[in-house]
């Protein structure tokens, strides 16, 4: 399944959950986007996010400093 990515490394609590937001509006449901961040406050932001929005949150990871979240849009 193809995915879309959003780069917002550099940008800050809550840029990072607001521009994925935005980016997750504009896919089908059940489409995944690939975040990448440097915030460190954006795993827990992503977290709630996605509990309380409905969206999956499918996966996340850090390597270097980076932190990878890949989020599944909700149905309807």
């Amino acid at each position: 399944m193809s995915e879309t990515l959003l780069d917002v490394k550099g940008m800050n609590c809550p840029l990072p959950v607001l521009r994925a937001n935005r980016a997750l509006r504009s896919l089908a449901a059940g489409e995944r986007l690939r975040v990448l961040a440097t915030d460190r406050a954006a795993v827990a932001d992503f977290q709630a996010f996605c509990r309380e929005t409905g969206h999956a949150l499918l996966a996340f990871s850090e390597d270097g400093g980076v932190f990878s979240f890949l989020i599944r849009k909700k149905e309807g």
